[in-house]
């Protein structure tokens, strides 16, 4: 009777249908739902070419946002008119048509780096509502995901001659968004529902673009945020600061990646690259320090990705990987990936699944790199873009697709 009821029931279940898909995790803020860049979905492709494209979509304006999804909608930013216009947008994952395209703000821009733009930071989604972020243009705004405007913060006027580039990110019934600038610099925590301040605790003046990343350790949430002199923790609820770490040689602008029991860093100016602890009270520099590697490399580096037991550090201008002991910060090969002055410069963060990790370069062509005693490059995938089309955006990988973003359009990239 037991045998017969569970092959019925076996048969019952085969009958239903798939939503594999819906039970992944959506890529649905900036370097994805782990926060280290890493997918898990199996059926990702490591190869691809122009024939690949399923869609490419023209998208209004100039932007740099990479993609974040929730179910089958797609939310970027984009600025007009040299900064005049910041606009959030949605497009049709499975189509590419644009679902709707409103404008946040509109006045005279701010200054910004000819690198960054006005529109780099990358939206937030709790599937129901999306957040975006543009500085002075527009503060933090909040869109239900069909586009209805829900609530608008205005924070400041970011002092800095670089623009802003922070992404929102999500914390239980919070949103979180870093402010880093010259003056006035503050970490702010608003309610995601109702857009009320819930705390705001004040930063060191320096300018910064660096996104914060959340993790629980001793029994505790942890958000962890670069900066221009180290690392610094916070309470998520509070805004409470639990621990710092100083860096080396400023401008602590990429993401902070997590793997395993450390904190891998990369900070700007000289790129030196060190492993910390989290997990501490009060100054942790002495005591939570894993491992410190000075470099003498170009400032403003992409986040690190780690492979295994290798943590991967890209040098964009010099298009060379460097790979690092995540144990001990060892050196454990360096090598070129390309020529940048013929494939353009290696800003986008690299993003990894199957034990491999992909390099974006502005051209678009991107690298497949696994990580040994030695790199090996998989692949080098050319969508053969338009030469007017610039790639400074991370892939968004979701289901067995890929979505990657110009300064002036979107691709979709998959199995025809």
């Amino acid at each position: 009777m037991i045998r017969m009821f569970a092959l019925i029931l076996s048969a019952f279940l085969l009958c239903l249908p798939s939503y594999s898909r819906a039970a992944e995790p959506e890529w649905r803020g900036w370097r994805g739902p782990d926060q280290n860049g890493h997918a898990s979905q199996p059926d990702l492709p490591i190869t691809w070419d122009r024939s690949h494209v399923l869609w490419r979509t023209s998208l209004p304006g100039k932007g740099q946002s990479s993609p974040v999804i929730a179910g089958d909608r797609i939310f970027l930013t984009s600025a007009l008119e040299d900064g005049r216009q910041r606009v959030v947008m949605a497009v049709d994952r499975k189509s590419g048509e644009l679902l709707w395209s409103h404008v946040a703000w509109t006045g005279e821009p701010e200054p910004s780096h000819i690198m960054n733009g006005w529109a780099s930071a990358t939206c937030a989604t709790d599937g129901e509502r999306v957040f975006a972020f543009f500085g002075k243009g527009g503060g933090l705004l909040c869109y239900s995901v069909a586009g209805e405007k829900l609530w608008q913060q205005e924070l400041g006027d970011f002092e800095g001659p670089w623009g802003t580039a922070a992404a929102p990110v999500i914390v239980g019934d919070l949103v979180i968004q870093n402010c880093d600038a010259d003056s006035n610099a503050f970490l702010v925590a608003f309610d995601r529902s109702s857009g009320r301040q819930v705390w705001r605790t004040k930063r060191e003046d320096a300018r910064g673009w660096s996104t914060p990343i959340v993790i629980h350790v001793n029994g505790r949430d942890e958000l962890v945020l670069n900066g221009d002199s180290g690392v610094r923790a916070y309470d998520p609820a509070t805004g409470t600061e639990l621990w710092y770490c100083k860096s080396f040689s400023g401008r602590g602008t990429p993401t902070v990646t997590p793997a395993g029991d450390l904190l891998h860093v990369v900070c700007g100016l000289r790129g030196d690259t060190y492993a910390v602890r989290p997990g501490g009270n009060g100054d942790v520099t002495a005591t939570h320090m894993a491992w410190h590697t000075p470099r003498n490399t170009s400032r403003d580096l992409p986040s690190p990705i780690v492979l295994g037991e290798q943590s991967l550090v890209m040098d964009m201008r010099r298009a060379t990987i460097s790979s690092y002991d995540i144990r001990t910060g060892k050196e454990v090969w360096r090598q070129r990936v390309g020529d940048s002055a013929a494939t353009g410069q290696f800003c986008a963060t690299p993003v990894a699944w199957n034990n491999t990790a992909f390099f974006v370069a502005e051209s678009g062509k991107t690298w497949a790199v696994r990580a040994g005693a030695e790199m090996e490059v998989v692949a080098v995938n050319d969508i053969a873009a338009d030469d007017s089309e610039i790639f400074r955006s991370s892939i968004t990988p979701s289901g067995n697709q890929l979505f990657l973003r110009s300064s002036t359009a979107l691709y979709c990239i998959g199995q025809k």
